[in-house]
């Protein structure tokens, strides 16, 4: 009893460490077991392929009961009394034990067959992650769209750089008419990488929206930050969604300062395959004004916006009235009585 009760006490402690750990990291890096949220619909119309295992009966015939798997090729081999296969590969359950009970005809009169699938293990799950609320595989026992994925998953998060990544490890199983060049052979030579983008998904672009194979991998890329220095309102880091521009960037910090020289902004970014920074500087002013086309940013760039001289024209102005407030305040007594001041030229 001691045993017992120690071993429940245990588990109780496991159960709630995990779910603070849960809490505390809710973007989960390892994708979970498969979410049931999709699994359950479709099961009827639902195609066989190899592995699949299905359970056949026969009505009054105990010999012929069992269960057979459907091999490589497409076909139930594993049937008592019949030398012709069973062609099963994308095919109902249904249409199948028409096929058998055909064939069972020839042996016993008018046999009474019944089918049913037990288990399906020819399609492997999709995966969803990257900056999605929750990764998660899907067992794949229809047809599914990418929206429905992403639906699945919770959708996007703050993080979402504005493209999804669809790697495709299988071919097409049962592809429907027009759809005969997904059930080819991957080409080893080059990635089977598709690339869609959020923006078209979501203003409902039919192209944005294709059928994802069992065993893709479906991976929502995360921005990489960049970093906004100096003179504006907010310091500090953004994610570079897509085609972030610099004059976006500042305003989403709350903008520059009215010190902030915006002729000469400097951006700090790395050369590629070195160690090395390259300065670039962009005149933000021209780009308000419109004389000049917008700055894309690029992952990792350091945007500096510097001040202005104290004497420039921008700051003249602040400067003089600044000297003439400092001035003026120290012109008054602790009494509050004015105490003219003597200017020596």
């Amino acid at each position: 009893m001691k045993q017992s009760l120690l071993l429940v006490f245990a588990f109780v402690c496991v159960s709630a460490i995990s779910v603070c750990a849960q809490e505390a990291q809710p973007q989960q890096t390892a994708p979970p077991p498969a979410n049931p949220g999709l699994d359950v619909q479709g099961i009827k119309t639902y195609l066989l392929g190899p592995g699949d295992v299905v359970d056949v009966r026969v009505f009054g015939q105990p010999d012929l009961n069992g269960t057979a798997q459907v091999d490589s090729d497409g076909n139930l081999n594993a049937l008592p009394f019949l030398e012709v296969p069973i062609r099963a590969k994308c095919r109902t359950e249904k249409e199948v034990q028409k096929d058998i009970q055909i064939a069972y005809a020839k042996l016993i009169n008018n046999p009474q067959v019944s089918v049913r699938i037990s288990e399906r293990n020819s399609r492997q799950p999709a995966t969803v992650f990257g900056a999605v609320r929750q990764a998660t595989r899907i067992e794949m026992k229809r047809r599914v769209r990418l929206n429905e994925l992403m639906a699945v998953s919770g959708g996007f998060t703050e993080r979402a750089a504005g493209t999804i990544q669809i790697l495709h490890t299988e071919t097409l199983m049962c592809p429907e008419p027009g759809e005969e060049s997904e059930s080819a052979p991957i080409d080893g030579t080059r990635i089977p990488l598709q690339v869609i983008r959020i923006a078209d998904l979501r203003a409902g672009k039919a192209d944005a929206n294709p059928l994802i194979r069992p065993g893709d991998y479906v991976l929502v890329t995360e921005a990489e930050p960049v970093y906004i220095t100096g003179a504006v309102m907010s310091p500090g880091g953004l994610y570079l969604r897509d085609q972030l521009t610099l004059s976006r960037a500042l305003a989403m910090v709350g903008g520059a300062r009215k010190e902030a020289k915006l002729n000469d902004v400097a951006i700090y970014r790395q050369v590629p395959g070195s160690i090395k920074q390259e300065t670039l500087h962009v005149d933000v002013a021209a780009i308000k004004k419109n004389q000049k086309d917008d700055f894309i940013l690029q992952p990792y760039d350091i945007i500096e916006v510097s001040e202005s001289g104290m004497f420039s024209k921008d700051r003249i102005g602040q400067t003089l009235m600044g000297a003439l407030s400092s001035g003026f305040s120290g012109a008054i007594s602790s009494t509050g009585t004015y105490l003219p001041t003597r200017i020596i030229y």
